[in-house]
């Protein structure tokens, strides 16, 4: 069965571009134009997916996103909004992720992918996570390259393992601070980005290869999927 999207979207030509867009790429689309629609098809159509704008009519977006993501599958972000404050909260909100418009219509397919992927291994709970020659094992914190186990801190452990429980998305530098630090600390993000260079130094392979840790400028980090 096809994948059922939600398009949340006031604006007729983007919502006819995405409707195109997702049915060429085999996913079932539904339509909403305003918060009180979306909320109404989303409680009666349960979706997989669910594209969402902040600027609708009646209601600011951002505070849609709890109602949402309470029943519903993944849900993505698209915006005109570029203020790197609105997509920090629309993160933590619990957006999967933020695609700001004009969008490239194939990148935001690749999006919608990594995100029901996601969800998907998350419903299986994987105990051990694979990206290229690496292997992370959640489980037991244990991490390896090309078969060789490597040696990382306890923290680098920590923000590793919040990374890879998402990985293809963007986690928010709160997000991952308050999950690798907890309650007791209060670190500095300068302390964050240090531990994130220490990974990248251990975990990518010597040559011109991209950033395995990918840098959301102002925003976080995302553990690349590909």
């Amino acid at each position: 069965m096809s994948a059922k999207v939600l398009v949340i979207d006031d604006d007729a030509a983007i919502r006819r571009l995405l409707r195109n867009t997702l049915e060429r790429a085999g996913y079932a689309v539904i339509e909403a134009v305003n918060g009180r629609d979306a909320l109404g098809q989303a409680a009666s159509q349960h979706p997989d997916a669910i594209l969402l704008d902040l600027g609708l009519p009646d209601r600011d977006g951002l505070s849609l996103i709890p109602l949402l993501r309470t029943d519903n599958g993944v849900l993505l972000v698209v915006s005109a909004r570029e203020a790197t404050d609105e997509k920090v909260s629309a993160l933590d909100l619990g957006a999967d992720d933020y695609v700001t418009k004009p969008f490239d219509t194939e990148e935001l397919l690749a999006r919608l992918r990594v995100a029901l992927r996601h969800r998907s291994m998350s419903e299986t709970a994987p105990k051990v996570i694979r990206k290229g020659d690496l292997s992370i094992d959640l489980d037991r914190r244990v991490v390896c390259r090309a078969g060789e186990e490597l040696h990382l801190t306890r923290k680098e452990n920590d923000v590793l393992a919040v990374l890879a429980r998402h990985v293809g998305r963007v986690v928010t530098h709160e997000r991952i601070i308050a999950a690798a630090w907890g309650a007791d600390e209060d670190p500095r993000i300068e302390y964050l980005r240090i531990v994130i260079r220490n990974l990248r130094q251990k975990l990518e392979a010597p040559g011109p290869v991209g950033s395995v840790i990918a840098n959301e400028l102002g925003v976080g980090y995302r553990l690349r999927a590909d």
